[in-house]
């Protein structure tokens, strides 16, 4: 238990660097405002649904490949 947690804060912290760096490159790169915005908008939402995704892996709710399970 101990070590899935290890590797779920591992995976969190990797997770959370590449979103960074998408959005620091984002930000870096001249591009007109509407396309700034939903580029922004859509880095944090696929960002956040990984995290999730994460999350419910580890707590069970999801097996690997699979349909979520119901208990």
């Amino acid at each position: 238990m101990i070590t899935a947690l290890v590797y779920l804060v591992l995976y969190i912290v990797i997770v959370g660097v590449v979103i960074w760096l998408l959005l620091y490159l984002v930000d870096a790169v001249p591009i007109p405002e509407p396309f700034h915005r939903a580029a922004r908008i859509a880095i944090t939402v696929i960002g956040v649904l990984i995290v999730i995704l994460l999350l419910l892996n580890f707590l069970g709710v999801l097996e690997p490949g699979g349909a979520p399970r119901l208990r």
